[in-house]
């Protein structure tokens, strides 16, 4: 595992719940903001520290440019696993790590607030904080990038096996798009998937509608060109960043890259990416308050 010597280890009580994660800090300064990292299905926090290469790490570049990262393991992963054995739903999953990050926000500093960055199935959870992030003057909501998520899956990906030791097709894509040791590294990452977690595969579709609907801060979205979990035909695309009210959501491309996007080759440039999009986010002007209601016409007492 390619930990730099800046990312450490800690537990966060997340309202009793006790969730493992990874953070990196910039050194000597205060962050700028925190990026809240939320991995996918059936992984664990480390997806986000470059377990095969140094390159592929999100927390030592994001702590070079001045962020601090904060990679959680998600209810029924790593420390959870066994007062959660069965996972969590998505909106509970949602509130549980929303209470790990003011945990740590009690004793840290999270410069201008926080952006959300996740994969795959945590980019579910990513929607659903977004779509609820409760008003907090201390910890505001920057913005969402998420990459390999969409909303209608490829006919019957869900229900295929896909497994780490055949380089499987859904997950990984052409194995030359990894840096050599990347299969063999992958296996520390490995977590089996909490049962809950596929109790909301049938409705998704739905649901991303509905939260997109009600968010209102910048999103984007990244998909690999070699994405199969998917189903990405034009209509399809178009209709991922129509579902979010007008503006808000952007729609990118990784070239050379497969689903599992932070452990390729092609992690540092998306990385990279996503980083400017946190800056963007980060000089965006706060929405403009709506505009008061008209006063009621006064009532006149009959003559």
């Amino acid at each position: 595992m390619n930990h730099d010597l800046r990312t450490r280890s800690l537990v966060l009580d997340a309202d009793g719940i006790p969730l493992s994660a990874l953070v990196a800090e910039p050194e000597g300064r205060t962050p700028k903001a925190v990026l809240l990292a939320i991995h996918g299905r059936g992984m664990r926090a480390a997806y986000f520290a470059g377990p095969a290469h140094p390159d592929t790490s999100l927390l030592t570049l994001a702590a070079d440019l001045g962020y601090t990262v904060l990679a959680i393991d998600r209810p029924g992963h790593g420390a959870s696993a066994r007062r959660l054995p069965h996972g969590q739903l998505i909106a509970d999953q949602a509130a549980t790590l929303h209470a790990a990050l003011t945990d740590y926000a009690r004793a840290h500093h999270t410069g201008a607030g926080v952006q959300l960055l996740a994969h795959s199935f945590g980019g579910k959870i990513a929607l659903q904080l977004a779509a609820h992030w409760p008003a907090d003057p201390h910890l505001p909501l920057l913005g969402c990038d998420i990459s390999g998520l969409a909303q209608h899956y490829a006919p019957g990906a869900w229900e295929r096996p896909d497994d780490l030791a055949g380089g499987g097709r859904l997950n990984w894509g052409p194995l030359n798009l990894y840096p050599p040791g990347t299969f063999h590294a992958a296996r520390t990452l490995l977590t089996p998937v909490p049962a809950l977690e596929s109790r909301e595969l049938a409705t998704w579709p739905t649901r991303y509608t509905t939260l997109a609907a009600r968010i209102q801060v910048p999103v984007r979205l990244t998909l690999a060109d070699h994405e199969h979990w998917w189903r990405l035909d034009a209509a399809s695309r178009t209709a991922l960043t129509a579902a979010f009210p007008t503006g808000l959501a952007h729609l990118a491309t990784a070239p050379r890259a497969g689903h599992n996007l932070s452990l390729g080759h092609a992690a540092r440039p998306y990385h990279l990416r996503a980083l400017a999009f946190t800056d963007d986010c980060l000089t965006r002007p706060a929405p403009a308050p709506a505009p008061a209601a008209p006063a009621p016409a006064p009532v006149l007492a009959p003559a």
